[in-house]
Order: C-alpha cells, then structure tokens, then sequence
C-alpha cells in the first residue's frame, strides 16, 4: 500500500541516486524550487499533502526513470511477521561475500554451515541473503540491512544489485549502464562515487528482490 512517507521517501531516495537535493529534482523538472522541500509536505493544521501525478511525471521524465524502479523506491521492507513459516536460505556477510572460495560461477554461496534467514511463503526463487555494510546506499539501505539477491533474475538499467569483482570486492550499486565493454554502476548516497568496470573486471551481478529493514 502506498503511504505519504514512503512516496516522500522515494522522492528523496530518487534526487540521492542523481546526485540532487529534492530542490535540485524540482528544478531540473521544471517545477518550483520548492515543490519537494519537506515544508511542503505537511499543511498548517498537520494534514499529509502529497505529491501531484504531474510533478511525479515531470521527475520521472527529467530523471530517465521508469515508473517500475521509482515504485521499487517507494515499496516498503516486508513485514518481519511474514518472516514465519518461510523456507530458509544462507546468510552472508559482505567479509564473507568478498573472500575467495565461498561462490560458485553462477554467484550462489557455495558450502554449509551459513547463518540462516526465513523467507516470507510464496518465495520461491533460488536466492541468499547478504548483509548491508557501509554506507553508500543511504537512504536505501542502512548498514546492517539484509538484502535477498537472486542471482538468477534477469537485470535490467536501474535494478538494485550486488556485484562482485574478480578482485574479490562486493558492492550494493544501482545498474546505470551496461555495454560490450564496460559496466557502471551507481551509488544512491551522493558522498559516495559511481564506479565504472570493464565486463571482464566482474565476476557477477545478482539483482536485489527485496531487503528486510
């Protein structure tokens, strides 16, 4: 269900992954500076005011993102009560993650003795759980996040994804570009810089599902 925060909070996370503030995002829309400052978001007497359908679209076009990656933004971690009763898959580290041995080619944690997490029903692809670590994904995720990445899902410019380099570093990125040759990937939290690899200076790129917050 779509909530006031969440929309906000989309918005906010979408001028991150540009590199803008939500005033940056207005004017490179066309829209009044001020559209998306969080003044605006309540009225005087503490009512939630929302965004416009036309100013979603204006950003949307000004930004070059589908509507199915902006919803992505907006829809919320599941509700850790689904949690029950699911099947279970490995829980990795990004130490883990990174060390040499512990996948197999086609990015699958390869082994036994993982921590474990519980799935909601209903999943039922072949995927794992990594832990967040660091902090180039604010506000998306949070260090200690888990995200459930399903390295059989196809990857699309603008997925959420984990990549892992051949020199063994793991990363949280969004899918920007991918050519013949080379392959970037960005950073929502503007403090952080996206980062451009050769195809051949990547081992994989699994697609993220969801997270659990």
């Amino acid at each position: 269900m779509l909530s006031h925060e969440r929309i906000w909070s989309a918005i906010d996370a979408l001028a991150a992954r540009h590199g803008l503030s939500p005033s940056g995002l207005a004017r490179r829309a066309g829209l009044d500076p001020t559209t998306f400052n969080k003044s605006k978001r309540l009225a005087a007497d503490g009512r939630a005011r929302w965004p416009s359908t036309e100013s979603l679209s204006k950003i949307l076009d000004a930004t070059g993102t589908r509507l199915e990656s902006f919803t992505d933004l907006v829809a919320p971690p599941p509700d850790p009560r689904l949690l029950q009763g699911g099947r279970t898959v490995p829980l990795l580290g990004f130490a883990e993650a990174g060390s040499n041995g512990f996948f197999d080619d086609a990015g699958f944690p390869a082994g036994q003795g993982w921590d474990e997490i519980e799935l909601p029903p209903g999943t039922n692809e072949p995927v794992y759980a990594l832990e967040v670590s660091g902090q180039s994904m604010m506000p998306l995720y949070r260090d200690g996040d888990t995200v459930i990445v399903a390295p059989g899902a196809p990857v699309r410019r603008g997925d959420r994804v984990v990549a892992r380099t051949r020199d063994g570093e793991v990363m949280v990125k969004v899918l920007q570009r991918r050519t013949a040759r080379t392959i970037e990937l960005a950073s929502v939290n503007p403090d952080y810089p996206d980062r451009q690899f050769a195809v051949e200076e990547i081992e994989w790129i699994a697609r993220i599902l969801w997270a659990s917050q």
